[in-house]
């Protein structure tokens, strides 16, 4: 194993340009922890915002990334062997300490999950949060069960179309929205039944196909699109906010006696490390290897081309997961 690793590193908040390359030492594990050699990671718009410097509990200089998958070098507490195959998400992953952004990452052995799979980095690398987010908000936030009527409100994000895929297998009726008519197909292609053209307003289009309104909504683009979801959804439905592709944290005005409808409820999913480690990776991953469950990767760059695979993430044009390889 290397004294040194290449890892992208931040010092100010900025653009994309604010990632830097640079060579760290590589961490030493303790007690309780697990050195990964990380071989992909995700994007997340979480880190998005990090770097813009929306996290006000993240101090710099950081190694951002909230997820990575790899092989374990090290794990003193015995709890894995070297050479196993995991995947880690979340639980202050490049917030609190340092991320995935690097060839080398150490964290707690309570957020790391085994699998024993085939499939190739480029893969593994697009499912930890994005599977870990999909699963945590269709079956512990929102509750999903068979011939549920389900809106996801931004299908094309990575995790719209995971969620899309998961739910249609499980039997829910799934309707999904898009700005852009072009993604139609992708959207059916990964399980939506409808697809909706998003103007802002597609609460009286979800009524038409179903005229009571929808029971169970995945709202993906946040604050922006949260007020029509809610009118798009029937009595004792269900509303979970989960993303904010939007770009937008909060409301300029509120008032929740007249945004959320009589017996409508309203919830979030932020998904913990507790959240990834109850998420059933492994049997995901064997859906994935079946050719049952699809994972959409929209771009592949390497550690090298972070810039610019930020600078992708922005544009919010990458038709699945961005993925990068170490």
């Amino acid at each position: 194993m290397p004294a040194t690793m290449k890892a992208a590193v931040i010092y100010e908040a900025g653009g994309p340009e604010a990632l830097g390359l640079e060579t760290r030492p590589v961490p030493v594990p303790g007690k309780g922890q697990v050195l990964i050699q990380v071989k992909a990671f995700g994007l997340n718009r979480s880190e998005l915002f990090t770097r813009r410097g929306l996290s006000p509990t993240v101090a710099f200089p950081r190694i951002l990334g909230i997820e990575a998958v790899g092989i374990v070098v090290e794990a003193p507490g015995g709890m894995f062997a070297p050479g196993d195959i995991v995947a880690t998400a979340m639980g202050g992953m490049g917030r609190e300490f340092d991320g995935g952004y690097a060839e080398y990452v150490c964290v707690p052995a309570t957020q790391v999950q085994k699998l024993k799979t085939a499939l190739p980095w480029e893969t593994l690398g697009a499912m930890a949060e994005m599977l870990q987010t999909a699963w945590g908000s269709l079956f512990n936030a929102l509750q999903l069960k068979a011939r549920d009527r389900l809106l996801i409100r931004g299908g094309t994000t990575s995790v719209g179309l995971a969620a899309a895929a998961i739910a249609k297998k499980h039997g829910a009726f799934v309707l999904a929205t898009t700005r852009n008519p072009a993604r139609e197909r992708l959207l059916r292609e990964n399980g939506a039944d409808q697809v909706l053209i998003d103007s802002g307003d597609i609460a009286g289009q979800v009524r038409e196909i179903c005229p009571n309104g929808v029971n169970k909504v995945l709202e993906l683009v946040g604050t922006t699109t949260l007020r029509d979801s809610l009118r798009a959804t029937r009595p004792h439905g269900v509303v979970c906010m989960t993303g904010m592709v939007g770009d937008q944290w909060s409301f300029d005005q509120f008032s929740p006696m007249e945004a959320i409808p009589t017996a409508v409820s309203l919830t979030t999913y932020a998904g913990g490390s507790e959240d990834f480690m109850r998420t059933p990776l492994q049997l995901l991953a064997d859906q994935v290897a079946a050719g049952i469950l699809r994972i959409n990767i929209g771009r592949v760059f390497k550690l090298d081309d972070i810039v610019e695979a930020h600078r992708t993430m922005e544009t919010n044009m990458a038709g699945g997961k961005i993925v990068v390889l170490t």
